[in-house]
């Protein structure tokens, strides 16, 4: 086993803070809704999170009456707009003198180089340079400022002029050109110039895009009975048993325990279905001929539409379904006959309203509200996230020899899923967008991750470390919206941390700015004694095994539908952000977790340490303050569950200075992934089923095999000291039961006829005694308890 990574310095995986200049400035100097020309206590713009960014925009509509080429006869025209290095460029349209473009191009003031914005129109030559039919020259100091809610700056028809600006030539070009910020409504379908490089398909996915998760059902198909199944042999009546399947998801009942041809199952299976539903209920009734052979017996197609919408636990009606026979044909035998006495099956089938269906994992929930859109409940609050940039990105491929990154974000909360646009090559992007979303409960998790795009039109060749064309992780950030503070703006730079084979890499930082507000604290503080999850889950739950099946199958059909748009929000960043692999085995995250179960009870050690230290007489004075504490509590009892409720009130307004101020992130010494075993790394990344070689394998199994004795022993432990509390009634031990009980009897006599201040004033002295009237053999009691039998001696 190979030596542990060395760790990094503490620093590199730290929250920082930050102070960026927030919220919309109007262009000649003032400040947007605090401390300009206008002032409020709190801005009133929608991008008040971010950063403001400047534009030149140019929309190019239409032109008309465009001269023909001389020798074709046709005009094959398109629309060049060039600003100082950068260059824009519309779909060319073929033999058409009146085109119609209405296309909008975003050209960013901070990498804007010249003072001159030209607007050629040319035409497309098959062969030799494209020929120059026209251009409209703007000044950029002329050019008008524009700030939402102000209305679109209406287009113009400009006359256009010849190569050196000097003579008006034949056809007219419609445009409107000027100065914006990212709040403009043109922004999201504008070509932006920090992605010029990217031409065809490969514009549409760098375009920043609002998703929405398929709405999701829990289809329970409650498999009743079946009447009159026949299978082929009809000497034998069959052992049937269902077979139900939904898309991609199939499930079995039990076998009929009796072999009858009306069988009884009684049996629920669970599926899940989006809407609008596109797949069917496929119904089979099958015999189990032998151990390797079914005989489909009858089958059965029902749409999902026709189910009834359950809201609440009151069971539908149930239904009788004729079976279409098996391999049933035009020429055999009379079809209404055939109808008349077919099989059956007796179903109640419902689409289940009243649950959440989970496709995330419980721990990093971001919605618990019910299927059923009557069932929800109002919102509580707003939650406002301005992705602002990432630093110090890693180059993900190489582009030219050189190493390079197109990073955009995705972020998630609820059913809306939010990708913002790709900054082509640069390793220090600014996205500079916001985005809110209703909260309905506080204890929920919004997840933000940043990719590299790997689908720009085929121009990005991976290199050879991306593998596949897949998008690449860069990092993931999530925050519970429970540990923020109301109405409070958190700007923060996050460390984007990843795991890797070779071990725990920071691949840069992702800085946000974050706001969640309330829009009612009762409303809030009312949530804090309810269930988390819609009460059915409780009423009707689920075992664990159907919940990580059933999120499986949710997890599938919403990267599927996903996928669907267009640009498609791709698999591989579906999965990432709905920690698709977090049920797989890891020994870096076993040890992870046995440490937090050690830190948990530090607590409960550090307090039995120090009331060691008070029965030892270690601190004199501490002892006797303890023992003045139990005389007042001895005399008053009354006082004991004051003083415990005024003692907690204490620690917890004294932890109030140590609180942390900053939102919760990713904590590598938590995860103990600093200093984590490469071996271990590499097994935490081995596909499933292994692809490693046989030793390899083996030498993993023994590793495990060591560390689940481990486990063994430990759960052996708990459970023989449980065993050993049941056997001081259960006679295992006849004299040790028969000892216990008599000192129970004694006991009982005694606190009869004592006060119980009485006894508890001699056993709380005799707990405190002094280490010279102490003995450094175990107590009576704890001999006796530890030569209690346990049921270990009847395990094989």
């Amino acid at each position: 086993m190979s030596s542990p990574a060395v760790p990094k310095p503490q620093e590199d995986y730290k929250l920082k803070d930050m102070k960026p200049q927030l919220g919309e400035r109007w262009p000649h100097g003032g400040l947007r809704g605090g401390g300009g020309w206008i002032s409020s206590e709190r801005a009133t713009s929608t991008y008040d999170l971010v950063q403001q960014m400047f534009y030149l925009y140019v929309r190019v509509e239409k032109a008309k009456d465009l001269p023909t080429n001389p020798v074709t006869g046709n005009c094959d025209p398109y629309v060049e707009v060039k600003m100082g290095n950068y260059k824009g460029k519309t779909q060319h349209f073929e033999k058409k003198t009146n085109p119609e473009w209405r296309q909008v191009f975003a050209f960013s003031k901070d990498k804007i180089q010249s003072s001159n914005l030209e607007v050629i129109v040319r035409e497309r030559e098959m062969v030799g340079r494209d020929d120059i039919l026209g251009k409209v020259n703007f000044d950029m100091n002329e050019v008008p400022t524009r700030v939402p809610p102000d209305s679109p700056l209406a287009p113009q028809w400009y006359r256009l002029e010849d190569r050196q600006g000097k003579a008006k030539v034949k056809g007219e070009i419609m445009l409107a050109v000027w100065m914006g910020t990212q709040a403009d409504e043109a922004f999201p379908e504008a070509w932006h110039s920090d992605a010029a490089s990217v031409h065809g398909e490969g514009v549409f996915s760098i375009r920043s895009k609002v998703y929405v998760s398929p709405k999701l059902w829990y289809l329970r198909v409650n498999v009743i009975e079946a009447q009159d199944v026949e299978p082929d042999d009809r000497s034998q009546p069959p052992q049937a048993f269902v077979k139900a399947r939904v898309g991609n998801q199939m499930l079995k009942t039990k076998l009929c325990p009796t072999r009858t041809t009306n069988p009884l199952w009684n049996e629920d299976l669970i599926f899940v279905a989006a809407e609008p539903f596109e797949e069917q209920l496929e119904l089979t009734v099958e015999n189990k001929v032998t151990s390797a052979k079914d005989e489909i017996m009858g089958k059965i197609f029902l749409p999902l539409n026709i189910f009834e919408r359950r809201l609440d636990h009151r069971p539908v009606h149930s239904r009788w379904f004729n079976l279409e026979k098996f391999g049933f044909g035009a020429l055999e035998g009379d079809k209404r006959h055939e109808h008349k006495f077919s099989s059956r099956v007796h179903l109640r089938v419902s689409l289940e309203g009243a649950y959440h269906v989970l496709d995330e994992s419980t721990m990093y929930v971001s919605d618990v509200r019910p299927t059923a859109r009557q069932l929800w409940k109002n919102p509580i609050g707003i939650l406002e996230v301005g992705i602002l940039s990432a630093q110090g990105l890693l180059p993900m491929k190489t582009k030219d020899g050189r190493g390079t990154t197109d990073a955009y974000c995705v972020a998630k909360y609820g059913q809306k899923w939010v990708r913002t646009r790709t900054i082509i090559d640069s390793l220090s992007p600014k996205w500079n967008e916001q985005y809110t979303w209703e909260v309905y409960d506080p204890c929920t998790v919004i997840t933000l991750g940043v990719f590299d795009n790997c689908h720009l039109g085929g121009h990005e060749k991976p290199g050879a470390g991306s593998g596949a064309r897949n998008d690449s992780r860069i990092g993931k950030v999530r925050i519970r919206l429970s540990t923020l503070e109301m109405d409070r703006i958190y700007t923060n730079s996050y460390p984007l941390l990843v795991l890797q084979s070779s071990g725990l890499k920071k691949m840069g930082e992702l800085q946000l700015a974050v706001r969640f507000t309330c829009l009612s604290l009762a409303h809030i503080i009312y949530l804090y004694g309810h269930p988390l999850l819609p009460k059915m889950h409780y009423l009707q739950p689920f075992t664990v095994n159907q919940l990580d099946s059933l999120r499986y199958q949710a997890m599938n059909i919403v990267a599927v539908r996903l996928g669907r748009a267009e640009p498609p929000l791709r698999k591989e960043v579906v999965e990432y952000m709905l920690d698709v692999d977090s049920h797989m085995w890891s020994m870096r995250r076993s040890k992870a977790n046995f440490f937090r179960i050690v830190s948990l009870f530090s607590g409960v050690i550090s307090m039995s340490r120090w009331l060691g230290e008070v029965c030892h007489w270690k601190n004199p004075v501490t002892s006797v303050l303890v023992h003045v504490l139990f005389f007042i509590l001895i005399c008053y009892p009354e006082l004991i569950l004051p003083t415990a409720f005024l003692y907690m009130f204490l620690i917890g307004i004294w932890n109030f200075r140590f609180r942390s101020r900053h939102p919760p992130h990713m904590d590598t010494k938590l995860s103990w992934a600093e200093a984590v075993h490469q071996d271990e790394m590499d097994e935490e990344f081995d596909t499933f089923p292994t692809s490693k070689a046989q030793d390899v394998v083996r030498m993993r199994y023994d590793r495990l095999r060591s560390v689940a004795g481990r486990i063994q022993t430990v759960v052996g432990d708990i459970a023989t000291q449980g065993e050993r509390f049941q056997a001081l009634l259960s006679w295992r031990d006849p004299r040790a039961t028969s000892l216990f009980l008599i000192f129970c009897l004694n006991a009982a006599v005694v606190l009869y006829v004592t006060p119980f201040r009485i006894i508890a004033l001699l056993a709380g002295m005799f707990w405190l005694r002094h280490p010279k009237f102490r003995s450094k053999l175990p107590s009576v009691p704890s001999n006796f308890f530890r030569r209690l039998p346990s049921r270990a001696d009847s395990m094989l």
